[in-house]
């Protein structure tokens, strides 16, 4: 038998984070939902799923960017005794290449992976430090999208002598609204004082063929990634979503420069959310739209770390020029 696992109460379930985040996304028009909430223990696998996809060149490129220019990279983070944060860490498994850079450089070195997974990190943390010697890694579960302050006392501490790099890699910046992606730029800069570092990975602007097929591979495996969402939310509030009746859609937004992600209902249809008291009714071909993938130019980049506080050093391409990764240093 299966363990019953109780819903919470409708004060409970408004309050808590997906509860708001599914009442506000689903209550309205045009429906969305937050990014976020792809990333359970599921959406995290098919995510690492999907950057071993033949369509999804995103990993590779950046890949390709690290392994040949990581020792550099870490050169650029300055003098002092470096430490490496990283946003939205996963299984860490491109981090790696830098991780062994700073302990060419200095011996060892402490990592401190932030991410809202804490399975990911824990897997992370026994394979990087079973893999590497001198590195210890530093869990620290958290959606920093809301912010860092939750995590404030575990980073305010700053070691005497030691110089901060963040890595905000994987182009998760272009998951934003350019006002909130400047504001978690602003929210690292306030972790860092002059001369630390950001190292920010950002893919480009590119062919709209290439870019639609990275996000609607033919395996399937992004359009499970997506519905997903609907199962955590079946989970973790009761709902009666049926996978069945919803597709997977990836489309190019030519003015806003960004590939959106959606999951249009293939039928009218109601669904009931016991956990909110909520009914959501849906017409045939509506969608609900659960994430923007912005592609960016070198000078809209290097503007949104300016506006952050923010000096761009150095900056580095895939040999297809498809991702860009610019070291920033705070200023």
């Amino acid at each position: 038998m299966h363990a019953f696992t109780p819903l919470p109460s409708l004060s409970e379930a408004a309050q808590s984070p997906i509860g708001a985040e599914v009442l506000r996304g689903l209550s309205g028009r045009p429906r969305s939902l937050s990014p976020w909430l792809f990333y359970d223990d599921e959406g995290s696998r098919l995510f690492e799923a999907i950057t071993e996809l033949p369509e999804y060149y995103v990993t590779r490129a950046e890949r390709e960017i690290l392994t040949s220019h990581a020792d550099e990279i870490i050169a650029g983070a300055g003098s002092g005794d470096l430490t490496i944060y990283e946003l939205g860490a996963g299984s860490g498994s491109k981090t790696g290449l830098l991780l062994e850079a700073a302990i060419r450089r200095q011996g060892s070195i402490t990592y401190r992976a932030l991410d809202v997974s804490k399975s990911a990190l824990e897997e992370a943390k026994q394979r990087l430090e079973a893999a590497i010697t001198g590195l210890t890694v530093e869990p620290i579960v958290s959606d920093y999208t809301d912010g860092l302050s939750n995590v404030a006392g575990q980073l305010n501490h700053r070691k005497s002598g030691e110089r901060r790099m963040f890595l905000y890699i994987g182009s998760s910046i272009g998951n934003f609204e350019l006002p909130h992606a400047l504001q978690i730029l602003r929210d690292v800069r306030a972790q860092l004082i002059p001369g630390d570092s950001l190292l920010l990975g950002a893919d480009l602007v590119k062919d709209r063929q290439i870019l639609l097929r990275a996000y609607d591979d033919a395996a399937g495996v992004t359009a499970a990634f997506n519905k997903n969402v609907l199962t955590r939310i079946n989970r973790e509030l009761g709902s009666n979503f049926n996978l069945q009746l919803f597709r997977h859609r990836a489309k190019w937004n030519e003015e806003l420069s960004r590939i959106e992600m959606h999951l249009e209902s293939l039928i009218t249809q109601i669904v009931f959310i016991p956990a909110l008291d909520l009914q959501v009714r849906l017409a045939r071909a509506e969608t609900i739209h659960t994430e923007n993938s912005h592609k960016f130019t070198d000078q809209q980049v290097e503007s949104l770390l300016h506006r952050a506080g923010f000096s761009v050093a150095k900056q580095w391409k895939d040999d297809l020029g498809w991702f860009g990764e610019y070291l920033a240093v705070a200023v």
